[in-house]
């Protein structure tokens, strides 16, 4: 199973997202990608990105949300993740702000890799505990040592 700290480059963790809503702080965690070069084309991948929100929302509540996309834009799975003390509102399921982003990149040739990590984080994110811990976090070891 792939690790955390193989998909979670320091270069992806933003500890103080800028944006205040909920496509900037999709798209400014996807700079990242863009910049290391697991994203080619920006649109495209948000384009995936963003239908997979018109599904349904990936704002699962506890102030969390775990938007993802499949597609032939992205170079290899990698996972993003942002933290917003003041809160995003984000369509949620519970009608609450997230304030902690995991954004999910996958290729589109990956049968089920996004389903894998989602797990990953989701088994790890329902505790409060984790939860409060990834707001007061304040280095790329520490969130590594919490998915060990």
């Amino acid at each position: 199973m792939t690790k955390m700290r193989d998909l979670l480059k320091p270069e992806f963790i933003h500890f103080d997202l800028q944006a205040t809503t909920k496509n900037a702080a999709i798209r400014e965690l996807t700079n990242a990608f863009v910049t290391k070069g697991v994203v080619k084309n920006d649109s495209v991948y948000l384009a995936a990105v963003m239908k997979r929100e018109e599904e349904s929302t990936t704002g699962i509540g506890f102030g969390v949300a775990i938007p993802h996309g499949k597609s032939a834009a992205v170079t290899k799975p990698a996972l993003g993740f942002g933290r917003s003390q003041i809160g995003i509102e984000y369509d949620s399921m519970d009608n609450k702000p997230v304030h902690l982003i995991f954004l999910i990149a996958v290729p589109e040739t990956s049968n089920d890799e996004h389903l894998r990590i989602l797990s990953q984080l989701s088994r790890k994110l329902m505790h409060e505990d984790v939860r409060q811990k990834l707001m007061t976090v304040t280095t790329v070891e520490e969130i590594y040592q919490m998915f060990e």
